[in-house]
């Protein structure tokens, strides 16, 4: 049983202050967005169902240490303009204890920002609580007007979207090392400012027009404050579940579930979301044209499925790859859900056989029989199947940039693209960001061999290990 390092000593530990933020940011989000409660209590019903029904499944995910984490399970989403911003954003999230992980470019998906995640990223935290902010730069340099490119410039070199208080103990976490649990409680409460809506816009209306024509997510991150955050996702379990039932709760679901399709072994992520809201803004300038509306913030829902292996990912990009360049409509083609059933009947659908293959991460340990029983001579796969270690799979933490691109454009009224080739600058983001981003991949070999090096300390020593 896990017992909450707070209560230990005098100060909070960053997988402590994590979930305060989640846990603040979700009621936040529950209040200026009613349909997220709504899809809350929708999501848990599916869990619900779904374990009930599913005793395998359950044991599995209790087994993996995924059943603590379910209801807390959240994802994020900002936007931000500057350097500076983004520079800021990595040490808001290193009090959380959250760390960017992976380089996404979408720019070649038609929206002009690169991202990466901040999360946590050892096993314990995780399994803490897994809190994830997909957090993308805004690329200006994409904006073709020239006059226009330097006006965005200006008027987000003007604002300062972090507060003097969220500063001030950022700094105090950098020098202690910690915060006490009031500095901790004011850390949260300062952080959530940043993340906040606010209706009323830094610019005019011919400004806001301007740059809505450019593209709708420039005119979003250039136009305000502070980078609202724009959606939070619950993990479900069964997301064709949560697709059906969303209308049935008056939620209306974007038309097709972004990712591989449905499988009985779950890989990497699938996501869905429902449509932006229309909310109103007072833009800056004359009565008369002040008042607008604006689209940005939605729901989204996703579920997770084991990690893959590079040679896994390559096999999954090269499947989806041939289901969206077929026609050129890519996932708004009226046929795309089967087409994408059929193509992706190449990949294995049992743990055995990606396992056996090399396509996806497991995490290993001895079972009961294999604390007691005499495993001398035998080799890794002869042990599992005699069920005296157990493979589970790794539960992927990341994002997919085409999905997230696919979701990006559905809420933001954009069309669809088709190409996806590689047009990054991750020498540019880093350098934005003030740090490298960690390579997801080894993240998993790394927790992989992990496993597999306790286990074979336990065999040679004789006892059973302790989790990985």
């Amino acid at each position: 049983m896990r017992r909450s390092r707070m209560a230990l000593n005098s100060s909070v530990s960053p997988d402590d202050v994590r979930t305060m933020f989640s846990r603040a940011m979700s009621d936040m989000y529950r209040a200026e967005v009613p349909q997220y409660g709504t899809l809350m209590e929708l999501v848990a019903e599916v869990n619900r169902a779904t374990l009930d029904r599913n005793s395998e499944l359950q044991e599995r995910l209790a087994r993996a240490d995924e059943l603590d984490r379910l209801d807390l399970e959240r994802h994020g989403a900002i936007r931000i303009g500057t350097a500076a911003e983004l520079s800021t954003m990595r040490r808001l999230f290193a009090v959380m204890g959250m760390v960017p992980v992976g380089y996404y470019d979408l720019s070649v998906a038609g929206v002009p920002v690169h991202s990466t995640a901040f999360r946590p990223i050892d096993d314990a935290s995780l399994a803490i609580n897994p809190f994830r902010v997909f957090t993308s730069l805004l690329r200006l340099e994409l904006i073709e007007d020239e006059d226009l490119r330097k006006e965005a410039q200006a008027i987000l070199d003007r604002r300062q979207i972090f507060t003097p208080g969220a500063l001030r103990l950022i700094k105090k976490f950098e020098d202690q090392g910690s915060l006490t649990p009031t500095e901790a409680e004011e850390f949260v409460s300062e952080a959530l400012e940043t993340f906040r809506w606010h209706s009323e816009a830094t610019v005019d209306a011919d400004v806001y027009g301007k740059l809505l024509a450019a593209h709708r997510l420039i005119a979003d991150v250039v136009s305000f404050k502070g980078p609202h955050i724009n959606h939070l996702t619950p993990r479900t379990l069964d997301i064709d579940a949560v697709q059906v039932g969303m209308p049935e709760r008056g939620i209306t679901a974007k038309a097709v579930i972004e990712g591989p399709p449905t499988r009985s072994c779950p890989i990497l992520l699938r996501q869905t979301s429902f449509k932006a809201l229309e909310e109103s803004v007072l833009f800056m300038g004359d009565e008369h044209t002040r008042r607008g509306t604006h689209t940005a913030r939605f729901g989204e829902i996703e579920q997770r499925g084991i990690a893959l292996t590079r040679k896994g990912r390559a096999l999954y990009d090269e499947l989806l790859a041939s289901v969206r360049d077929e026609d050129g409509a890519g996932s708004a083609s009226a046929d795309y859900p089967s087409r994408l059933a059929e193509a992706f009947a190449r990949f294995p659908d049992s743990y055995e056989e990606i396992r056996a293959q090399d396509l996806g991460y497991f995490r290993y340990s001895l079972t009961g029989s294999g604390a007691v029983a005499d495993l001398t001579g035998l080799g890794m796969d002869d042990l599992i199947a005699a069920g005296h270690i157990e493979a589970v799979p790794i539960v992927y933490e990341d994002f997919l940039p085409v999905s997230a691109a696919g979701i990006f454009q559905s809420n933001l009224g954009g069309s669809e693209q088709k190409s996806y080739a590689a047009n990054a600058n991750r020498d540019a983001f880093e350098a934005a960001l003030g740090a490298s981003v960690l390579d997801e991949f080894r993240l998993y070999e790394d927790a992989q061999a992990r496993s597999i090096g306790a286990v074979e300390a336990a065999l040679r020593d004789g006892r059973k290990p302790s989790a990985a």
